[in-house]
């Protein structure tokens, strides 16, 4: 977990070359804190992001003009992905399939460059042109506001949910807080329940070698990297969870495991791209799932008031809200 300056420097600087890692360094303290990308692309300056703004970064520090800024070369690209994949990128042939590295710590590095395509797929990456180091932060609590709605009284069943957002509205981080609320038991929960977290991407529980880098729960089964369809099937198989916990339904595949999981007794919590009800039922795959009732729940997320702003909770089947932030002033 990133908590910022000490772990920043801890987990992310002894991957950057010495010339541009002198540079994040010497950084104050209040920007380290809300840093969330640091982008390497070639002939072009170093770059920080964060929820807000951005920022050049040169020798003087935070700059304004590119031409102040430091320029990354072809150099410094190769040195980077010596330093990420300690002198042994094919070690890591997996994930560039996927397009990324992920870090001690959950933190990812996304390549740019050539895809090299083989029967349809992305074999791997070469000739990298661009880097980007995707900081990883845990942010407790999210879940915790709509908990007691995903709550069946009586029973302490956990309905079926679809949280839907816009890219970057939070849908990850309410999917990871969830699980850990789910696993460890809170609250209203008490005892708690075992989850199996499918993360194609590696980015709700942040996994390095398999390992989850990012609190999921105390009894929580990850599979990392694995495809959301197949990964769903094969917790059904083997691990017997309560809840499935995945991010990003979008092929027919996917829809016929969520189908079968939740035929199986399992509940199911997922999460799609999109701004309203309206835009997610236009995409076949999604409504699908919504025509037949699966979801339960559904949790719509913006950016309004930063990454997680809680909008709306919807009962599926009839529709009617449960909870709005205008209902409570915020």
């Amino acid at each position: 977990m990133l908590n910022g300056h000490h772990n920043l420097i801890k987990e992310i600087c002894p991957f950057l070359p010495p010339r541009i890692r002198s540079l994040v360094e010497t950084l104050p303290l209040d920007l380290l804190k809300k840093v969330e990308e640091i982008r390497l692309r070639h002939s072009r300056p170093l770059m920080l992001h964060w929820t807000s703004g951005e920022a050049f970064l040169g020798k003087n520090g935070v700059v304004g003009r590119t031409e102040d800024a430091c320029m990354i070369s072809g150099e410094d690209l190769e040195k980077t992905l010596e330093l990420i994949s300690n002198h042994s990128l094919y070690a890591f042939e997996e994930e560039l399939r996927q397009g990324y590295i992920t870090l001690p710590g959950g933190h990812r590095v996304g390549l740019a460059g050539r895809a090299v395509v083989e029967s349809g797929k992305v074999k791997l990456f070469s000739n990298i042109s661009g880097l980007n180091f995707r900081l990883a932060r845990q942010v407790k609590g999210t879940g915790e506001k709509v908990l007691p709605f995903l709550v069946e009284r009586g029973s302490g069943r956990i309905f079926h949910t679809l949280i839907i957002s816009p890219p970057q509205g939070g849908k990850t981080t309410m999917l990871r807080d969830l699980a850990r609320l789910i696993s460890d038991g809170v609250g209203i929960l008490g005892q708690g329940q075992k989850v199996g977290v499918v993360d194609e991407r590696s980015e709700i529980a942040g996994s390095y070698r398999g390992v989850p880098q990012l609190e999921v729960g105390i009894r929580t089964d990850v599979l990392d990297a694995c495809p959301k369809a197949e990964g769903i099937m094969l917790m059904l198989r083997s691990l017997s969870p309560r809840v499935i916990i995945t991010d990003e339904l979008g092929r027919e595949a996917d829809v016929a495991a969520v189908t079968e999981a939740i035929h199986c007794g399992v509940t199911m919590i997922s999460s799609v791209h999109g701004s309203s009800l309206e835009e997610i039922c236009r995409r076949p795959v999604v409504a699908a799932l919504l025509q037949n009732s699966y979801f339960e729940r559904l949790i719509f997320l913006s950016s309004a008031k930063g990454p997680g702003t809680l909008e709306t909770i919807v009962e599926g089947e009839r529709g009617l809200p449960l909870f709005t932030s205008q209902s409570k002033g915020e």
